[in-house]
C-alpha cells in the first residue's frame, strides 16, 4: 500500500482513527486526573460524536482505517502476540506471582480479546486465577478497584502516537506515563501489519520524547517542531537529525511554547488551514518565536538559527511573502474560551476545507469569512481529554 504524507492540506486519502470503546468506561474520579481527562466522558455519546466524525471524512471520499482493527489483524502474527504479551508482563510492579497469572490470562485470549485487554486494560476482578492459585501478595494487596493492566483513554488521539513524514512513519516516544504504552500498540502494527509491509521508519519508541501533535508539516520539506509540556528539546533535534539524514526535510522550525495544560502541543495554538493560512491563537501569535535549523555539511551537527517571529520564519521557509493569520474567536476572552475547546485543532481535509468542533462558533465564524469551509461536528464528550479533529486524527495518506 501507499502511505505518504509531506502536507497538512494536501487532499486527505486515508486516516487511522481510534473509535473510544470500554477504555473509556475505566475512567473514574479516582484516576481521571492520572490518565489526563479532565472530565468522565459519557461513553455511548462520545462514540456517537466519533462515529459523526468518521462518516464526515467518509462522505468526502477519505478511506477510515480503525486502530483497533489493524491491532487485531496484527495480533495474527506470533511474533506480534508474544511481544506485545511480554511488554505488559515486563512491568516491574506485577511480581513474579501476578505475572505468572497475567501470562496464563493473557494466553487463553484470542486476537479480538487481547487486543481489548491491551487497549481497555485488565482489572484487578478480572483477571482468571483458576485453580484456587492467586496472584500472590501484589494481587492481594491491590485494591479491587486497581487495573492489572492499565487502560489507554487517549488513544482515541491517534496523531500523537504515530505521525508519517514522506513515505515514512514516525512512531513517537510520549511523556506521560499514563500513555506510554500506547506507541508499543502503534509500533506493533507498523511492523508486524501486511497492510505496512516495508514500511520504513524515521523515529522510534524510546528516543527523546516526541510527540505529534507538536508536529506541522508546513510545506514540503519544511517542519515546524512545538517545544513545551510533551516535546523535549532533546526530541525536536533528535527528529531534525533523522529526518535530515533520510533527505525528508530542508528546514525544521523548532517553536517553544508555554509548559502548560492549555498549550500541551503546538497544535493546540495553530493549524493549517490553506497552503499560505493558518488558523492560530490570538493571544501568542505575535510573540511565538522560532529557532531555523538545516542539515549541516557531512558530519556536522545541524545549523540553528534564530529565534525570529514564527510567522516570518514560517514564511521564508515556506517560500512566501507572508502567511495568512485567521484569529481565533474575535476578542481576547472568546478566543482563550475556543483554544482550551480546541477551537485551533482543526484537521484539513483539502486546501480551505477542514474539520472543526462546532461549539467554537466565532472561531468558525472567522474561518468562513476567510474563504475557509468549515465540516462541523459534535465534541462535547470527546473534547473532555483535550483534543481536536487533528489530534483524533493521523493521516496515512495526502495528496
Amino acid at each position: 500500500m501507499t502511505h505518504y504524507v509531506d502536507s497538512e492540506v494536501g487532499r486527505l486519502g486515508t486516516v487511522l482513527l481510534h473509535r473510544p470503546g470500554p477504555e473509556l468506561a475505566r475512567l473514574t474520579p479516582r484516576n481521571n486526573d492520572s490518565l489526563l481527562f479532565d472530565a468522565i466522558p459519557w461513553v455511548g455519546r462520545a462514540q456517537e460524536e466519533h462515529d459523526a466524525f468518521a462518516g464526515a471524512l467518509r462522505e468526502r471520499g477519505v478511506e477510515v482505517l480503525y486502530l483497533t482493527d489493524l491491532l487485531t489483524e496484527a495480533l495474527a502474527a506470533p511474533e506480534a502476540r508474544a511481544e506485545l504479551t511480554e511488554q505488559v508482563l515486563s512491568s516491574p510492579r506485577l511480581g513474579d506471582a501476578l505475572r505468572a497469572r497475567v501470562g496464563a490470562h493473557l494466553t487463553y485470549l484470542d486476537p479480538a480479546a487481547l487486543a481489548g485487554v491491551l487497549i481497555a486494560g485488565l482489572a484487578h476482578e478480572e483477571l482468571r486465577l483458576g485453580g484456587g492459585r492467586g496472584g500472590g501478595l501484589v494481587y492481594t494487596l491491590m485494591d479491587r478497584y486497581d487495573f492489572v493492566i492499565d487502560p489507554l483513554p487517549n488513544l482515541l488521539f491517534t496523531r500523537d502516537s504515530s505521525l508519517w513524514i514522506g513515505d515514512r512513519v514516525g512512531v513517537t516516544s510520549l511523556a506521560m506515563p499514563a500513555r506510554r504504552r500506547e506507541t508499543t500498540l502503534t509500533d506493533a502494527i507498523y511492523r508486524h501489519h501486511p497492510r505496512f509491509a516495508g514500511t520504513e521508519f524515521v523515529y522510534r519508541p524510546g528516543l527523546e520524547h516526541l510527540e505529534g501533535g507538536d508536529v506541522l508539516l508546513l510545506a514540503s520539506g519544511v517542519l515546524a517542531v512545538g517545544v513545551g509540556e510533551r516535546t523535549t528539546p532533546a526530541g525536536a533535534e533528535r527528529l531534525a537529525r533523522q529526518v535530515f539524514a533520510a533527505g525528508l526535510a530542508h528546514t525544521i522550525l523548532v517553536v517553544p511554547i508555554a509548559q502548560e495544560r492549555a498549550t500541551m502541543h503546538l497544535d493546540t495554538v495553530c493549524t493549517m488551514v490553506d497552503v499560505d493560512a493558518v488558523l492560530m491563537y490570538p493571544n501568542i501569535a505575535s510573540t511565538l518565536s522560532a529557532y531555523t535549523v538545516i542539515a549541516g555539511a557531512e558530519g556536522d551537527d545541524p545549523r540553528v538559527d534564530g529565534p525570529a517571529p514564527f510567522l516570518r520564519a514560517a514564511a521564508d521557509a515556506m517560500d512566501l511573502d507572508q502567511l495568512r493569520v485567521i484569529d481565533t474567536g474575535l476578542d481576547p476572552v472568546t478566543a482563550e474560551r475556543e483554544q482550551w475547546d480546541d477551537g485551533n485543532n482543526t484537521l484539513a481535509l483539502a486546501p480551505r476545507l477542514c474539520v472543526g468542533y462546532e461549539r467554537n462558533v466565532e472561531t468558525n465564524a472567522q474561518l468562513e469569512r476567510a474563504g475557509i469551509e468549515v465540516i462541523p461536528i459534535a465534541g462535547s464528550e470527546l473534547g473532555s481529554g483535550r483534543g481536536g479533529p487533528r489530534c483524533m486524527s493521523c493521516p496515512l495518506l495526502r495528496e
